[in-house]
């Protein structure tokens, strides 16, 4: 489906996610934030009793969450996203109190996680465009002691997100090694959405 390049879609954001508004606001794209109300509780407990893989999922969610969006936003371009942490099989939500945080990074310490991520977008309840990333991140083994310096100096930056961290803070310090794109770690694959937009006639080339 290729859109109007003489009309000017309404792009829509449905996500509440601080760091990906921020991330488009730098890359000069005028959008809205909508975010879309999903169980993604409801949806990831249901998938694992299905066996279905973390990539599914993530791209599921994402594209529900445009969808959802999409239904009440007739014309408007929905950028859905999603971000799943998965190590050794296991996958982690975000990190809710510092309790929590403390627990994630007990487990994932000295250890390799990926950060699947995916994006779709959605116009007219058509989807137009997905992408999927799993950057590598290796996470160095520390002891308890910085742990709870870790959390004392990041406070509520280690709540809210995935693995108690923040890559683009003082996060940066519990790693020893991060393979795949920036963008993508902060929860969007920025650069190849900006890439379908400038195809599509959405922003300038």
């Amino acid at each position: 489906m290729k859109i109007n390049s003489d009309a000017s879609p309404q792009v829509i954001l449905a996500s509440a996610s601080e760091a990906r508004s921020a991330l488009l606001k730098k890359a000069g794209l005028h959008f809205d934030v909508i975010p879309a109300q999903v169980d993604e509780s409801a949806i990831k407990i249901e998938s694992i009793k299905q066996n279905i893989s973390v990539d599914e999922v993530a791209i599921k969610l994402a594209t529900l969450k445009a969808q959802r969006v999409s239904n009440y936003k007739p014309g408007a371009l929905v950028i859905g996203c999603d971000q799943l942490l998965e190590c050794e099989g296991q996958w982690y939500d975000k990190a809710s109190d510092r309790e929590h945080a403390d627990q994630q990074l007990r487990s994932l310490r000295g250890k390799r996680h990926v950060l699947v991520t995916a994006a779709t977008i959605i116009i007219d309840g058509v989807k137009i465009w997905g992408h999927i990333e799993s950057p590598e991140l290796y996470m160095r083994d520390f002891d308890d002691e910085f742990i709870n310096y870790y959390l004392n100096l990041a406070q509520e930056d280690a709540y809210g997100c995935v693995g108690a961290y923040r890559l683009e803070s003082f996060g940066c310090q519990l790693f020893s090694k991060v393979n795949g794109d920036y963008f993508t770690i902060l929860g969007l694959p920025l650069l190849p959405l900006l890439e379908f937009l400038r195809k599509q006639g959405v922003i300038k080339v």
